[in-house]
């Protein structure tokens, strides 16, 4: 394990002059140009390398990461890529991807306190209790789980409820937006199924999400 900068370094050599061996003209290729169909808005988790996971090369995935995944409309850093990525990039999928285990997850599920980023997690917290009711009938081995899907569709919602998405939708812009938790046990991606391709969606999706989320954590079917 590299344990010194100038391993990175190395390391970055290395990978480079294999990259462009095995694909003459790869960094020419992909400098000329940045055309991803995908944005993905994740956890800063180093566990979750985000092209790693879905097969794709650099240029064909725009990340955005935070603690958490955490979609909010004061953000103006995430605001502000979700915009470049649906009008300039015209990307066709926004993908909000939370990880089971999630330590921001944990601390607001906890009332653990972190420091500064407490009041980052408020947001989080904020999602646990509107559904604490819910998330209190659970055994206590699946409330994380089931607050981090949770936190997932109601990120997912911010996203699509955002300006930037309402307007792009006024436009007659097609685009979607999709909530997906990962495993760190197995590497699997589950989709929530809380796609949202238009205004309507909005309105009647997540909520449908949340309670099928609820009732299987509770191992129940949903209402």
């Amino acid at each position: 394990m590299s344990t010194e900068p100038n391993d990175l370094l190395a390391a970055n050599r290395a990978w480079a002059g294999a990259t462009e061996a095995r694909e003459p003209g790869f960094f020419t290729r992909l400098a000329r140009q940045q055309s991803p169909r995908y944005m993905w808005i994740g956890c800063a988790d180093s566990r979750v390398p985000a092209n790693e996971l879905v097969s794709l090369l650099p240029g064909e995935l725009f990340v955005h990461r935070n603690v958490a995944n955490v979609v909010v409309h004061s953000d103006l850093n995430a605001l502000s890529t979700v915009q470049f990525a649906v009008e300039h990039l015209k990307v066709a999928h926004i993908i909000v991807v939370g990880h089971y285990g999630c330590a921001g997850v944990r601390a607001a599920m906890r009332d653990l306190r972190v420091g500064l980023a407490d009041n980052w997690l408020r947001h989080v917290q904020d999602v646990r209790l509107r559904h604490r009711e819910q998330l209190d009938a659970l055994p206590p081995e699946r409330q994380e789980d089931v607050l981090c899907e949770m936190n997932v569709i109601e990120q997912a919602g911010n996203v699509a409820r955002s300006t930037v998405l309402q307007d792009a939708w006024a436009r007659g812009q097609k685009l979607a937006v999709h909530g997906w938790v990962y495993g760190l046990r197995d590497g699997l991606l589950k989709d929530l199924g809380v796609t949202m391709d238009g205004p309507q969606a909005v309105l009647e999706v997540p909520a449908a999400a949340l309670r099928r989320c609820a009732c299987a954590g509770a191992g129940q079917e949903p209402q």
